[in-house]
């Protein structure tokens, strides 16, 4: 039996934000955290959503009850659809979980970049609208014509939307046969088998439908949402195998996913212990990580307590919500983060070739990052000092003991610094704005919106607008950025971008699934605290084939495309000097 809960009288139809014009110039500001911790600091963002056009308002459907899915839905991208160079933005809509219901509700937006970090809505007649209960969205050019495609995770049928390269998206699912069965959340387009084409990996949340939903509570506060433990239905995840005609095979059984449950959230595909095949990491929430790991008879193997990677270095599986990935102490490898529930750390996990060590009270992560609920994360350099920063995207779950807005879910965001290899420290004002954003904010992309060689972000807020945060930090350094482009022109996913910079190695992999229910600019985007010149750089494209691209200078984005460089021999060292197109 469902119970009748008194309506929650905070929702309102509109944005309850306050909007601080894109370009005016805001004094730094000093404010009261939570905590009662007063931080201060010049504000690194401003926020600018409605005065560049973004006027999207979420809605979860929430009326009276609590209903699960409310709690956790919102899904952002930013992605070039046109291929005219500037990151447009897609995003996820709620609505209303009873498909009856949901009939006539309005489906995602899709917002085409103006060329100038402003926004106009083409969602009519372009066929992105897609009217599911939506959670996240993935991209990727899964049929290798040149354009970016999107695959929208919702609470019933996924949607694969193929881009017809003139703003124009065609619903293939059932063509391609990706429509899934259970509550999906991130996914992520990913060659798993090296063959050319873009696999698709789906992580999957719980067994839910409406007549499973339970009424929970969580004294003092009442009744609230519940926890996926509350319900103990834990599912695989998905794996579709492209066949390169546009459809796929659905080998979750084959390679061995069926064989692991979990309650997964956030995905980040890369190859972790640099053997030349992707890794696939699942945030669980509740439920130990997974690290997926290809066999040599092309199984999948779960790989993540002999890793170090699946639980903390307590032995404890934590509420794992989004995750991201970078080589934090330049040592050649990628490292891990992931974000969890208030009361517990943040999982912040060292790589060493493909093991991992838990370092999150080492690095600062410990007592700052468990006094709110994150969602989105992101690990960027944003102020061009040459270490990797950290943005979280945080909002609580269940009622808040003291709420510091009307909204009893939304909270502050962080912004979290790095002051060295694998050293963070919060930064003041809160969540890096002068003025501060209250949002149940879920999903969080990344990516150069204006074309100024730092990263603006894009957070989407549950029962909210938007907010379009856009970089203003102080510049104590250098940019340079790589747009790695297979041979069809579109983003290179899975392969793997090594230069030199001085005495630093520069390393990361092109990926646009991170964070949470999220997909962000895939282009390689780097901070360096001196002006030295980019040497040996060296792709290593998806197939395995590596090609050296020469030396590069600082202050502009260059264009690697696969068949344009110098052709190198695995078993030999690199060797600069081929030729880039140094576009921008």
């Amino acid at each position: 039996m469902r119970l009748a809960l008194r309506p929650l009288l905070w929702l309102s139809p509109a944005p309850l934000l306050l909007i601080v014009a894109c370009g005016s110039k805001e004094e730094a500001t000093t404010s009261e955290d939570t905590t009662g911790e007063l931080v201060a600091g010049e504000p690194w963002f401003e926020e600018c959503a409605v005065s560049s056009g973004l006027d999207f308002v979420h809605r979860s459907g929430h009326e009276v009850d609590f209903v699960f899915p409310e709690i956790m839905t919102t899904g952002a991208a930013l992605f070039d659809m046109d291929g005219d160079g500037d990151l447009d933005a897609y995003l996820v809509q709620g609505g209303h979980w009873n498909v009856e219901r949901a009939a006539d509700q309005p489906g995602n937006q899709l917002y085409a970049n103006r060329g100038d970090g402003t926004f106009e809505n083409v969602t009519a007649g372009s066929g992105a609208d897609d009217q599911g209960y939506g959670m996240g969205v993935t991209t990727g050019d899964y049929d290798n014509d040149g354009d970016v495609d999107l695959y929208v995770s919702n609470l019933q049928r996924n949607t694969l939307l193929r881009n017809e390269g003139d703003g124009k998206f065609v619903d293939v699912t059932e063509e391609a046969g990706v429509g899934g069965q259970v509550w999906s959340a991130s996914a992520a387009f990913v060659d798993y088998d090296g063959d050319g084409d873009l696999d698709l990996f789906v992580t999957n949340y719980i067994y839910w439908d409406e007549d499973s939903e339970l009424p929970c509570q969580d004294p003092p506060r009442g009744l609230t949402y519940c926890s996926p433990k509350s319900y103990n239905a834990p599912t695989p995840d998905y794996l579709y195998r492209n066949n390169g005609d546009g459809t796929f095979e659905d080998v979750t059984q084959t390679v061995g996913l069926r064989e692991s449950f979990g309650n997964g959230l956030g995905v980040i595909c890369a190859d972790f212990d640099d053997n030349g095949t992707p890794e696939l990491f699942v945030a669980n929430d509740g439920t130990p990580n997974k690290l997926w790991m290809l066999a040599e008879d092309g199984r999948l193997e779960e790989k993540g307590l002999v890793k170090g990677c699946a639980v903390d270095d307590q032995g404890h599986a934590k509420a794992g919500m989004g995750v991201s990935a970078a080589d934090l102490d330049f040592d050649g490898d990628e490292d891990l983060l992931v974000v969890n529930l208030k009361g517990e750390d943040d999982s912040l996990y060292r790589n060493d070739r493909g093991r991992f060590s838990d370092r999150t009270p080492r690095a600062g992560l410990a007592h700052v990052s468990r006094q709110r609920t994150r969602f989105g994360v992101v690990l960027r350099d944003f102020n061009h000092d040459g270490w990797i920063d950290l943005f979280e995207a945080n909002g609580h779950v269940t009622h808040p003991i003291e709420s510091p807005g009307e909204d009893p879910f939304a909270d502050h965001n962080h912004l979290l610094q790095g002051t060295g290899p694998m050293q963070f420290e919060e930064r003041g004002p809160i969540g890096g704005v002068a003025q501060p954003l209250l949002g149940t904010s879920r999903a969080l992309a990344w990516g150069d919106l204006d074309a100024d060689g730092d990263l603006d972000l894009l957070i989407h807020n549950k029962d909210l607008g938007v907010h379009l945060l856009r970089n203003i930090a102080p510049k104590s350094g250098h940019w340079v950025q790589f747009e790695v482009l297979n041979r069809a022109g579109s983003p290179a996913l899975g392969a793997q971008f090594r230069a030199q910079a001085g005495d630093r190695v520069l390393r990361r992999e092109v990926r646009s699934a991170e964070s949470y229910c999220s997909a962000g600019d895939p282009r390689l985007h780097f901070g360096l605290a001196e002006e030295v010149p980019i040497t040996e750089v060296v792709v290593r494209w998806s197939d395995g084939t590596r090609e050296s691209f020469g030396q590069m200078t600082v202050g502009r984005t260059h264009t690697l495309r696969q068949g344009q460089g110098q052709s190198l021999d695995t078993d030999t060292d690199t060797d600069p000097g081929a030729n880039a197109d140094e576009s921008r």
